[in-house]
């Protein structure tokens, strides 16, 4: 039953990338709506904090310019939006490749509406943790697990995006977990 959900969800969105393509600026606000989440959350696992923002942006922004260069049949529409926000922490990475690294700024923006101070500082808190381990992972670990826990996007999406069967994204998943778990136990994170 899910699984016809996913496929009438994705069968919607193509309906709204169609329309999209034929200039409804009202069908694309709604393709945005339903990736600015996902595609924020990529981001700024990525990249530090002030970029974020102009990436995800620019991300949209190249989504719309060439929205009518989509071919459904090539690859999903997840998949083509994720690998132009890919594309564009890359060219990030590349542009700043000459520039210093600062430390991450512990005070991002907290982007959950719960007003809870407790669960506000552990979250916090718990991002910070997360991120410090994930930058120390392989670039290719690091993307695995954003696509998978942080976008929960599944494993056949990710596979085609990586360009890799759904067999060796297992085996690269598994090696991935297992390289962030002792990231963390080094960070004295315990389970």
């Amino acid at each position: 039953m899910a699984e016809e959900k996913d496929k009438m969800k994705e069968s919607e969105l193509e309906a709204l990338v169609c329309s999209a393509q034929e200039g409804d600026q009202d069908a694309f606000a709604k393709i945005y709506d339903n990736f600015i989440d996902q595609i924020y959350r990529y981001v700024y696992y990525r990249v530090q904090g002030e970029d974020v923002e102009d990436i995800v942006e620019t991300a949209f922004l190249k989504v719309w310019e060439n929205l009518k260069q989509y071919k459904p049949q090539q690859k999903s529409f997840s998949a083509w939006v994720f690998r132009i926000a890919h594309n564009l922490v890359i060219d990030h990475y590349r542009a700043a490749k000459d520039k210093a690294y600062e430390e991450l700024n512990p005070d991002l923006p907290d982007l959950d509406r719960l007003h809870h101070p407790i669960k506000i500082t552990q979250d916090r808190f718990d991002n910070a943790v997360l991120k410090k381990a994930m930058v120390k992972l392989k670039k290719q670990y690091h993307d695995i697990i954003l696509y998978k826990f942080v976008n929960e996007l599944s494993n056949s999406e990710i596979a085609e995006i990586l360009g890799k069967s759904e067999g060796s994204l297992r085996i690269l998943q598994f090696r991935a977990l297992k390289a962030l778990k002792r990231e963390l136990e080094d960070l004295g994170v315990t389970y």
